[in-house]
């Protein structure tokens, strides 16, 4: 298979091409960003760019092992690009260089080359050494597919019949776009999810922060997959350890959730007090970074699909650069408030509104809210309402589409 196109990003990156910022792509491993790499250089090629001009490092390769510190991936990229012509540095898995921000700084300062970087670690902007780079670079944060991608992996239309079988592959097996090589099937998928799991754990946790206790970590892991959309603390975390005779420290599991975090293995999402205007400290919730690999850790079960289905929405609005909270109003509770730039949008979502109850329920807590941004209630039903009492219903896959088919 070659490579697909991920419009979402090479979009959002293209305009700062040829621009004094470094790049930055950060994502969990395997998430695509080493295609993406290579998308922009096809596009630039396509564009008359000596393949001379443009040089592409992948710090996973045994070939630049030797370009392991600051100095030599200097020295590297002045002997091998022209000084004098427009030239393009791709450096993949950036971290892999020990004090890498000293080189990309000066490349930059120097004029070297127009620089774009990638990275599978949340903190790799906020070191002491990278504030060398500060206001000289742009985030673009890469998930794992989406839906609306996983069907274009597929060779799905969106408006054809077979969307609704990929929408069942795509809550089983999720978005990680290496499963596409494979037969869409249990055995195959889970085996290549659950190496892929512990790949990650084992490079950008255990071995980056020296883990002494992996059972531990492991079981915090568990529980997270476990309660996917819950909301939880880590007392309740220690506890859930001690039953399972794993005595751990709060501090040592909020370390532990800080790595996974790091590792973009999960997500917390905290809780935003619409009245009092403010981040509660407590109570947050987790979402994974792709609930496929939840299910090659702990299995697929359908009564989970609640959970599953808001951590698909969510991935869906950061993906489409959200900021996301999860609502607190009064004692009321709203899945997602929804924040870009000026545009705030509440966001409800449920399986089934299939009676009167749930409706009340999933409705009830945007009638109470006492602002006009938009509210929107998704679920997989086929038949409701557009709008009650001005708040609208759409049909979650629908919504999941929605960028696809305005294109």
């Amino acid at each position: 298979m070659g490579l697909v196109p991920r419009p979402l990003y090479t979009e959002r990156i293209l305009p700062f091409m040829n621009k004094p910022l470094i790049k930055v792509i950060t994502g969990v491993r395997r998430a695509g960003k080493s295609a993406l790499i290579q998308l922009l250089i096809d596009h630039l090629t396509a564009g008359g760019v000596p393949a001379g001009n443009i040089l592409n490092i992948n710090m996973e390769s045994l070939e630049f092992e030797a370009l392991g510190d600051y100095r030599k991936l200097y020295d590297h990229v002045r002997r091998h690009l022209p000084g004098t012509t427009k030239s393009y540095l791709f450096v993949d898995e950036v971290q892999n260089v020990a004090e890498w921000e000293r080189a990309i700084a000066s490349i930059l300062a120097d004029g070297l080359a127009d620089v774009t970087i990638s990275g599978s670690n949340a903190r790799l902007l906020s070191s002491d050494l990278a504030t060398r780079l500060t206001g000289r670079y742009v985030e673009i944060p890469v998930y794992p597919l989406l839906f609306s991608e996983f069907i274009r992996f597929q060779g799905v239309e969106p408006g054809s019949p077979d969307v609704h079988g990929a929408w069942t592959s795509f809550l089983r097996y999720g978005g990680f776009p290496g499963i596409h090589y494979l037969s869409l099937e249990d055995e195959p998928v889970f085996a290549y999810l659950n190496s892929l799991y512990h790949s990650i754990v084992l490079k950008d946790v255990v071995n980056r922060h020296e883990v002494r206790e992996p059972a531990q970590l492991d079981g915090i892991t568990r529980f997270l997959f476990d309660n996917c959309g819950n909301i939880t603390t880590a007392k309740r975390m220690a506890d859930y350890m001690k039953a399972q005779g794993l005595s751990v420290s709060l501090s040592r599991v909020q370390n532990y959730l800080s790595y996974l975090e790091e590792a973009f293995l999960v997500f917390r999402c905290r809780r935003y007090d619409l009245k009092g205007m403010r981040h509660l400290e407590l109570y947050d919730k987790f979402y994974m970074t792709d609930i496929g690999i939840r299910h090659g850790l702990v299995g697929y079960r359908d009564n989970d699909i609640a959970g599953l289905l808001e951590n698909v929405v969510y991935l869906e609005l950061l993906a489409r650069g959200y900021t996301v909270s999860v609502g607190k109003f009064r004692d009321y509770e709203i899945d997602f408030v929804a924040e870009r730039q000026t545009e705030r949008l509440y966001v409800q979502v449920c399986y089934s509104l299939s009676d009167e109850k749930t409706v009340d329920r999933e409705y009830r807590s945007l009638r109470r809210l006492p602002d006009n941004h938009p509210k929107l209630v998704l679920s997989l039903d086929t038949v409701q309402p557009a709008n009650r009492d001005g708040i609208r219903w759409q049909n979650l896959g629908d919504f999941l589409l929605d960028d696809v088919k305005q294109k």
